[in-house]
């Protein structure tokens, strides 16, 4: 056989592989959990709005009476928004009115793709809309992991956003992909490569350039409204924070853990956690 055919199996596979991680990935989510603002004695209505492709996303909305301030809540990647539901009674008893959704592709919403933050952002801007309609003018993002990918891609292109909260939000979808497969045994070698061939053939799959779509590469556009970054030493996914940081403009504000791993502050130091995000809302919100 020729050389040409023993090069083959291994391009092939690779590629294989890469596009079998893809379509992983970007499957839809379904609902993995159950809750809703009632457990908690938050009085809330079911609500839908629509993005700027035509999906239905449905979500919460607890309003805070003679408020016009809102924090929005923005889930993990497979999450949904019965995951955060708990985080909404702080912020509402701090005289903010909640929004709560689940992201295109999961949860009760519409879609069949996750896009890593490229359409995510859309869905961000839909809900502020939202809210804007509702008669809300001050508005904060809260994002985790995914939500908080999400957070700082919308924000520069959401004037109405105030500020961000960035939960274990990572620099480069290829450094989280890369803290994943590290995770799971494969040596960094063969992490990174296949990290990179990954988001190239989601790119493809997606037709946009989701290189293009790294939260390092906007989150300085969000200036001059503040970011709080949230980050634990430990967190596999964020190996490249340090980048992060000194991409966001001014003002930016960190609270960095050593112990925590992955979106842990609010388990490891809960009434810490509470603290920080509440007086960081009430400042600039």
């Amino acid at each position: 056989m020729s050389a040409f055919f023993w090069l083959l199996i291994p391009v092939s596979l690779v590629l294989g592989t890469g596009l079998g991680l893809s379509c992983y990935l970007t499957r839809r989510h379904s609902l993995s959990a159950l809750h809703t603002p009632a457990e908690y004695g938050l009085e809330f209505e079911e609500v839908s709005f629509e993005t700027a492709d035509g999906l239905v996303l449905r979500g919460w909305w607890i309003p805070a009476t003679g408020s016009d301030r809102a924090v929005i809540i923005l889930h993990g990647h497979g999450g949904s928004m019965d995951w955060d539901v708990h985080r909404a009674l702080p912020l509402h008893q701090a005289g903010f009115g909640v929004l709560l959704f689940d992201f295109r592709a999961h949860g009760r919403s519409q879609g069949r793709l996750a896009t890593f933050g490229y359409l995510e952002r859309r869905d961000v801007q839909s809900a502020v809309a939202f809210l804007k309609s509702r008669g809300v003018r001050r508005i904060g993002l809260l994002g985790f992991s995914y939500g908080g990918m999400a957070a700082m891609l919308a924000a520069p292109d959401c004037p109405d956003i105030q500020a961000v909260v960035t939960d274990g939000g990572p620099a480069r979808l290829r450094t989280a992909l890369v803290g994943r497969g590290i995770e799971l045994g494969l040596p960094r070698w063969l992490a990174v490569p296949l990290a990179w061939i990954v988001v190239a053939i989601t790119s493809v799959r997606l037709g946009v350039n989701l290189f293009n779509y790294e939260p390092v590469r906007h989150v300085g556009k969000i200036a001059p409204r503040p970011v709080l970054f949230i980050h634990g030493d430990l967190d596999p996914y964020c190996a490249d924070f340090d980048a992060l940081f000194a991409a966001a403009g001014v003002p930016k504000e960190l609270w960095r853990l050593p112990d925590a791993g992955h979106t842990r502050a609010s388990e490891l130091y809960p009434e810490e956690f509470l603290r920080r995000v509440l007086d960081f809302f009430e400042r600039y919100v």
